[in-house]
């Protein structure tokens, strides 16, 4: 994974832990997750096209 070993990511871990805080890391983790989440799905979904009719002040033409 990218040449990161286990003693690499726990010096990472640590230093999150002192940027953020123990307190803010389940935060920052649910965060992380709904966004990986959020990405796989917008990316298996085919792309929506709006079909939503214009309204008839749309179709005026401005005097």
């Amino acid at each position: 994974m990218f040449g990161l070993g286990v003693p690499e990511l726990l010096i990472i871990l640590v230093i999150i832990m002192l940027i953020f805080g123990a307190g803010k890391l389940p935060e920052i983790g649910g965060a992380i997750g709904k966004g990986i989440k959020s990405f796989k799905k917008s990316v298996k979904e085919p792309d929506e096209i709006d079909v939503t009719p214009k309204s008839d002040k749309d179709k005026e033409k401005p005097a």
